[in-house]
């Protein structure tokens, strides 16, 4: 069994929205291994109609974003790629964090934004998510009334995904961290 470590910063966290997607029984593996913060700063913002939390990949702006260490497996893996939509929204990443117990250093994969309208550096950048704060709350994906996520609202390119306009119900409704 191939395992990976994963660093979650947003709605898959502890006590989040989407945390059961990170721990729902598949017969795989998976665990916490520490709290832990990212070793280079970057811009943790709030964005879209849903108020979802987006890692944007511009190193050295922002704050060392806090989140949890995991330990999973491939099922687990491929299962988080796909509600991240890696690779064609998100982008998975190894990149170092530090543990926040005894500041141990982890390479982790990390979900970032990396092809991303520059206005959204403009936002308020966040050091640690919680849907339980000040900011407006995350829109669960249940409560969305069938009006899917528009990927136009936070990437600036055209990928290798399909459009808003040419999108079946499926397409657009995962993709979130």
């Amino acid at each position: 069994m191939t395992l990976h470590k994963v660093f979650v910063y947003g709605t898959l966290k502890s006590g989040e929205p989407n945390h059961q997607k990170l721990i729902e029984d598949t017969g795989s593996y998976r665990k916490l291994i520490c709290l832990a913060k990212t070793s280079t700063k970057y811009p943790l913002i709030i964005a879209s109609q849903y108020n979802i939390p987006f890692m944007l990949y511009e190193p050295g702006m922002g704050n060392n974003v806090e989140g949890e260490l995991y330990e999973v497996d491939d099922k687990v893996l491929k299962a988080l790629d796909e509600l991240e939509d890696h690779p064609n929204f998100y982008i998975r990443e190894q990149n170092e964090v530090i543990s926040l117990e005894d500041s141990t250093v982890h390479t982790a994969w990390i979900y970032f934004i990396k092809s991303f309208r520059k206005e959204l550096l403009e936002k308020q950048m966040l050091k640690n998510y919680s849907n339980n704060g000040s900011f407006p709350k995350y829109v669960t994906r249940y409560l969305r009334l069938g009006v899917n996520f528009k990927k136009d609202e936070i990437l600036c390119t055209t990928q290798s995904f399909v459009s808003s306009e040419e999108a079946g119900p499926d397409d657009l409704n995962n993709l979130e961290s």
